[in-house]
């Protein structure tokens, strides 16, 4: 079994917010007020916005770390790992900046690691029975499309197939990491196959993931990628990362 963080030991343990995001001016200082409720700081990643997200964020109480030109999802999260790692947090959250996730719902995230049952705990739109829950999940709220959802779906299967504990949404990037986790995993992809080298990086570790429901709403204004070169990309990821933890 492996060995978790020790946060067990903390009455409070330190608590950093993360949010990537790229010209979310309309909707940054509401996630990061909110977000500031359940905290210890918020710090928002401005992947080269054109717009006031800078700005907004610091007035809202945010600290800022400001990429000067774009350099996509993956690099804007591995600058929220090193500051977390900076700032000796011993639990980082990542939420997107888009309005699409509930700062509210960060708690629930945080809670296995808190109790020392998980290093990394993924937020799911469809949570299912699952090995790692051992219980059927409410279903959340969600307005998610049915052909962003079939593409995760495929991405999921790809990421679960062969492994003896399967998750539902490999896709979401409302997450919570333990400091074991920030220590021991190096993000190098720049865009959104980020999100399953992580899962991939962290299985082979052997750190515990888990999943809890969350509600997810996909405003129009938020930003968006078209889905099938974001998928196909992702998809590659997972293959590739899935052939090198295998050698």
């Amino acid at each position: 079994m492996s060995q978790l963080s020790t946060n067990h030991h903390k009455s409070h343990p330190k608590i950093l917010a993360a949010i990537p995001c790229l010209n979310e001016a309309q909707f940054i200082a509401d996630i990061v007020t909110r977000a500031k409720k359940y905290v210890d700081k918020v710090i928002v990643i401005d992947d080269g916005s054109t717009d006031k997200t800078s700005e907004i964020a610091r007035a809202a109480g945010a600290e800022v770390i400001r990429h000067q030109k774009r350099k996509g999802a993956g690099a804007a999260t591995k600058s929220g790992f090193q500051a977390a790692k900076a700032n000796h947090a011993d639990v980082l959250v990542t939420l997107d900046g888009d309005g699409q996730h509930n700062p509210d719902e960060i708690p629930m995230l945080v809670s296995p690691i808190s109790d020392n049952k998980a290093d990394l705990v993924i937020g799911s739109r469809f949570p299912q029975q699952t090995q790692q829950t051992l219980q059927t999940l409410p279903t959340p709220q969600t307005n998610i499309r049915r052909y962003r959802k079939f593409g995760i779906d495929v991405i999921t299967w790809l990421y679960n197939l062969g492994s003896r504990v399967k998750i539902t949404d490999s896709q979401c990037c409302f997450r919570a990491h333990s400091q074991r986790l920030l220590d021991s995993i190096d993000i190098t992809e720049t865009g959104f196959g980020f999100s399953v080298e992580v899962l991939t990086k962290a299985r082979k570790k052997g750190l515990i993931i888990t999943e809890v429901p969350i509600s997810c709403v996909y405003h129009s204004q938020g930003s968006s990628l078209h889905p099938i070169p974001h998928g196909l990309g992702v998809a590659l990821s997972v293959i590739k990362h899935r052939l090198k933890a295998l050698i």
